[in-house]
C-alpha cells in the first residue's frame, strides 16, 4: 500500500510516499479503507517533535510511527474476531493525538479506540475535519461551566480549533465576539458569531466589552492582555502554553488568588468529543471550515501550507 512516512523528524521535505505492509488487523482491531484525513497543528507537532516535550509521546530519538497521521475517515474492510461493535463495511472515522498512521492507504485501529461512525449525508471530507480542531475546542469548552446567555471572545476564529469553538459555543447558546482576518469577517459571521472583530484593523484587547470567558485558539495573546476584557470571575483559556509556559503557572496560581483566572485546558477522552461531533453533525448544529484538499502524493505541500500560517479551518488529504 501506498503511505507517506519519514523515519527522522523533520520539515516537510523528509516526507516520502513509498509502499509500505499493509497492516493486519490483531483480534480486537478493524482494518480500514483510508478515504481522507487532515494535516492538523498536531500532525505538524508530531512531524518536528516540537515542542521537546513531543518527543515523550512520538518518540525520543525518531519517531515510533514511521507513517504520519492523526486522524482518519474510511470504510472497514475487515475486523478481528473479537470485534463485536463495528462490522464489515460500516463507515467510521477516528483520532489520536499521538499518531495512528493514518496517511496510508490502509490503517488498523483498535475498536475501543477513539472511533465512531460516520453519520448519513456527512461525507468523508466532513468527518475528517470534525475530528482533531473539534476534540480541542471541545476539550476548553468542558473546563468550564457553560450558562445561556453569557458571553465568550474567541481570538483565532477561522482556525479548526477557533471555527469548532465558535459554533460548540453557539450551540450552547453563548454570545460569541470572535477575532479574525477581514478578509474572513463575512464567514465567521456566518459560524454565528454575533461581533466579528478585524484585528488586522483593531486590537481587540482594547475591546469596551467585558466577557465570562476568552478563549485564544491560537494562542497568540496572553492573560495579561486579555485580563482587562475578563468580567470579575471570568476565565482565561489559551490552546497554547504561552510565553515561557506562563499559561501552566498562571493555571496553578490564579484560581487561589481569587477573581479573574487561567484555566489551561488537558485534552482527554477523544472518543467523547466524537461522540459529540457526530450528534451535532446529524442536528446541523455543526458545519466543519475546510480550507484545501490534497492527494496523499502531495503529503508534503499539504504540511508545507498549514505550517504557512495561511490556512483557514481544516486542510484534507484524499486518499485515492
Amino acid at each position: 500500500m501506498k503511505a507517506a512516512v519519514r523515519f527522522v523528524f523533520g520539515p516537510p521535505e523528509i516526507l516520502r510516499i513509498q509502499e509500505m505492509p499493509q497492516p493486519i488487523p490483531k483480534p480486537n482491531e478493524v482494518l480500514i479503507k483510508v478515504h481522507a484525513a487532515t494535516v492538523n497543528r498536531t500532525d505538524c507537532a508530531n512531524l518536528m517533535a516540537k515542542p521537546f516535550i513531543m518527543r515523550f509521546v512520538v518518540g525520543l530519538m525518531k519517531p515510533k510511527l514511521p507513517i504520519t497521521g492523526t486522524d482518519f475517515s474510511g470504510v472497514i474492510e475487515a475486523v478481528g474476531e473479537q470485534v463485536t461493535q463495528f462490522k464489515v463495511g460500516d463507515k467510521v472515522w477516528g483520532f489520536k493525538d499521538g499518531g495512528l498512521s493514518s496517511h496510508a492507504e490502509f490503517m488498523t485501529f483498535p475498536e475501543e479506540g477513539a472511533m465512531v461512525t460516520i453519520p448519513e449525508g456527512i461525507s468523508f471530507e466532513q468527518a475528517a475535519a470534525s475530528a482533531e480542531g473539534a476534540h480541542y475546542a471541545y476539550n476548553i469548552i468542558n473546563k468550564v461551566n457553560l450558562e445561556a446567555r453569557q458571553k465568550a471572545l474567541v481570538n483565532g476564529a477561522t482556525g479548526a480549533i477557533g471555527s469548532a469553538l465558535v459554533q460548540l459555543l453557539i450551540a450552547n447558546q453563548i454570545d460569541v465576539t470572535a477575532v479574525c482576518g477581514g478578509e474572513h469577517v463575512d464567514l465567521v459571521r456566518s459560524l454565528g458569531a454575533s461581533v466579528v472583530i478585524d484585528y488586522q484593523n483593531e486590537d481587540f484587547t482594547k475591546d469596551a466589552g467585558i466577557y465570562d470567558f476568552v478563549f485564544d485558539a491560537v494562542g497568540k495573546s496572553t492573560f495579561s492582555k486579555c485580563k482587562p476584557l475578563l468580567s470579575d470571575h471570568g476565565i482565561y483559556i489559551s490552546s497554547e502554553l504561552g510565553p515561557y509556559s506562563q499559561n501552566l503557572y498562571f493555571a496553578l496560581v490564579t484560581p487561589w488568588l481569587g477573581g479573574k483566572k487561567v484555566i489551561f485546558p488537558v485534552p482527554r477522552d477523544p472518543k467523547a468529543s466524537l461522540m459529540l461531533m457526530r450528534d451535532l453533525l446529524e442536528t446541523g448544529k455543526f458545519k466543519p471550515l475546510i480550507d484545501k484538499s490534497f492527494l496523499l502524493e502531495e503529503i508534503a505541500d499539504a504540511y508545507r501550507y498549514v505550517m504557512s500560517g495561511r490556512k483557514i479551518g481544516n486542510v484534507i488529504v484524499t486518499v485515492r
